[in-house]
């Protein structure tokens, strides 16, 4: 499945968001105009979404509580509401839709409560919260049916959905001295610090098929790169990964991650994320640490790394403003969302009629609506 489209109202620096999404969605806005907030909106329903750890009150409590929540601006509505509509394909009418709004109680203990939840599928409702057993007992009011395994039977799929969802933001320093750093790691490692022990854990068969489509992928992308290797050290069995150059020196060796550019390990991190799994796949700023040379072709590795997959690829939303990126033409206009700031909160909208009319006639996302998310005053950078 595939979320295709997102309503937001009082989520973080959004008042109100209407917006379709695509099998690949780009997020452009200027710094601080609230794209990791955009992205934030699946991790939060990925972790209400947990059985074991998780949960509607600690996703809120993680978050700094719902005032850190709530949107500045709503000043009359407390409520923060989150709805998305899922299908087969980003072109079909919705199968699923969820909704979940939640607001403090206003009283007493100041608890977070649900104020609605709702569950449709091809149009029967499933579910509809507040009910009787509700207002009969309000501290039920403090956990969603969607975390909950003996309320969620009939729309389980959507628990499954949101609870696999990925984000990544892979922080090459860690994934290179993962070892030597130590402490504690974050949960889901958004950062990449375990990423060598998530490729240990995979059977061979598998990871010997995924690093084979990734060195593929990595040859036409990263200068003189020839081959690419899993192993461990045999006396503690630390995982690594090795590649092979073509150099003047014919008998040259392996190299280990260590040794590896910070734009290759995000490059590989990358890659590896897109083969691993069919669930949402939220990436941040893909194109750090990476000439504009390989930025450029991130869409076209993202959709030939999809294409050799044996199931479905999966849904990917990507937050960036570089312009070597967007200059790609293979870029569906679609597929682009922009984030504006603004007084009352940043709104966020497709491209209109006349971007879309240039980017038919020629021009890329870059010329067309890159420009549209600087900075127009100093006032706008203090925004947020």
């Amino acid at each position: 499945m595939v979320v295709t489209h997102l309503r937001l109202k009082n989520w973080r620096n959004f008042r109100d968001v209407d917006v379709p999404l695509r099998e690949r969605t780009y997020l452009l806005g200027a710094n601080a105009s609230g794209k990791s907030n955009l992205l934030d909106v699946f991790r939060f329903l990925r972790d209400v979404s947990k059985p074991q750890g998780g949960g509607l009150q600690k996703a809120i409590h993680d978050r700094g509580g719902i005032q850190k929540l709530r949107c500045l601006h709503a000043r009359k509505d407390p409520e923060v509401r989150i709805e998305v509509h899922l299908a087969e394909n980003a072109d079909d009418e919705p199968v699923w839709q969820y909704t979940l709004g939640f607001k403090p109680e206003g009283k007493g203990a100041q608890r977070t409560l649900i104020s609605t939840e709702q569950v449709w599928h091809k149009g029967k409702r499933l579910l509809n919260r507040p009910d009787s057993g509700d207002k009969d007992d309000a501290i039920r009011l403090t956990q969603t049916a969607l975390e909950q395994i003996q309320a969620n039977s009939s729309f389980r799929v959507l628990a499954t959905f949101f609870g696999e969802a990925t984000y990544l933001h892979l922080v090459p320093q860690l994934l290179k001295y993962g070892h030597q750093i130590g402490g504690q790691r974050l949960e889901d490692d958004p950062f990449g610090q375990g990423f060598l022990e998530r490729i240990a854990k995979t059977s061979p068969k598998v990871r010997d098929s995924r690093l084979r489509k990734i060195e593929t992928a990595l040859a036409l992308a990263v200068p003189q790169f020839k081959e690419l290797r899993f192993t461990t050290d045999k006396i503690n069995g630390h995982p690594h990964l090795e590649a092979m150059y073509t150099h003047y020196r014919p008998n040259a060796g392996w190299q280990r991650e260590e040794q590896f550019s910070d734009g290759t390990l995000r490059l590989l991190g990358l890659l590896w994320v897109l083969l691993e799994g069919d669930s949402l796949l939220l990436l941040e700023e893909p194109e750090l640490s990476l000439n504009d040379a390989i930025v450029r072709e991130i869409p076209n590795l993202l959709q030939r790394v999809q294409r050799d997959r044996k199931r479905r690829s999966r849904q990917v939303l990507i937050s960036t403003h570089s312009e070597a990126l967007l200059s790609n033409p293979g870029i569906d206009g679609r597929g682009v969302l922009l984030l504006e700031p603004a007084q009352e909160g940043t709104t966020v909208r497709v491209i209109d009629n006349k971007e879309a009319f240039s980017i038919k006639h020629g021009l890329s996302i870059a010329e067309v609506v890159l420009p549209k998310t600087h900075p127009t005053s100093a006032s706008q950078l203090g925004l947020w």
